[in-house]
């Protein structure tokens, strides 16, 4: 913890609340500042909230919001789903972009589900052979779809479609335009509470990136801060509520999310066998992620050096 009166600065992205939970909360509770840290949350648009646009859609993942920020050095740090993480941290150099290094296994167990409409004839996973399953292309609910359906139906047999953001989304759902779409919280408590049928559910690890701007000892005094928010969430989920009420602005009360989907955990080293099999699954699908990356040029565990 610091012991001096001078803060140090950070600049951190952030785009929907169950993904970045923590560094609000440790924002909020003032956790950072405990740690000799000024945060500043760079907010991006994300999926998740009513009014959000298709921003953070664009087809070519570096002209979304938050990378185009982080590529222009408006941000130095960001956390998405692990798969993410690891596309934009491959690619990022031959896309011409601002280099960056997986740092961590991020704290956010995001809760993800594939969700039906009511009243729906599809009642398991294996009836989504072949049906169209709405997903936001190269971020969280891409992969995960792509991981939940795997032990039902082969792949060549799953298909994903983008249907725009949540709210979209389960519009596309209750409409029939698609079978099912992936969604996480509050849409998951939204889509329950106006009568969605919920096929399969998973948690989705976020990574965390960061530019070489940032030392290993602010990553580690970041890390801390989120560690004890990641325990005050789970110790007591709807003190949180308000977070994703906010983002639903009018479809959810704070007594109608499912807090104990919430889940939160330290931020940990990212490990050589963990690379291997994420890097090496994302490489069985087309276009998931370019080859030829290594351990050494994707991470940097400098927080625990």
């Amino acid at each position: 913890m610091s012991t001096g009166t001078e803060l140090k600065k950070v600049r951190a992205s952030i785009m929907n609340a169950v993904h970045d939970l923590t560094v609000l909360v440790a924002r909020d509770e003032g956790l950072f500042q405990a740690e000799g840290l000024d945060v500043e949350i760079v907010t991006t648009p994300g999926v998740a909230q009513v009014d959000s646009d298709r921003q953070a859609l664009r087809e070519q993942i570096f002209d979304r919001p938050m990378e185009a920020i982080f590529n222009e050095g408006g941000v130095d740090q960001y956390r998405m789903c692990e798969w993410g993480v690891m596309k934009r941290t491959v690619e990022a150099v031959d896309a011409g972009q601002r280099p960056a290094k997986i740092v961590a296994l991020g704290s956010a167990m995001s809760r993800m589900a594939i969700i039906t409409r009511p009243n729906s004839d599809i009642y398991e996973p294996e009836q989504l052979k072949d049906a169209p399953v709405a997903v936001s292309p190269f971020n969280g609910s891409h992969f995960t779809t792509l991981k939940m359906l795997e032990g039902f139906v082969s792949k060549e047999h799953i298909r994903i479609v983008n249907s725009g953001t949540m709210v979209e989304r389960l519009d596309a759902v209750r409409k029939g335009d698609v079978a099912a779409g992936n969604f996480y919280e509050p849409w998951i408590s939204v889509a329950q509470k106006q009568g969605f049928r919920i096929l399969i559910e998973s948690y989705s690890t976020r990574s965390e990136a960061a530019s070489d701007n940032l030392d290993g000892p602010t990553l580690a005094a970041m890390f801390r801060a989120e560690a004890k928010a990641a325990q005050l969430i789970n110790s007591n989920p709807g003190n949180y509520a308000s977070y994703f009420v906010e983002e639903a602005k009018g479809l959810l009360e704070p007594n109608d999310l499912q807090g104990w989907r919430l889940l939160y955990g330290p931020p940990v080293p990212y490990t050589r066998q963990r690379f291997e099999d994420t890097y090496q699954w994302m490489l069985g699908y087309p276009d998931l992620v370019i080859p030829g990356a290594t351990y050494e040029s994707v991470v940097d565990n400098r927080a625990w050096e």
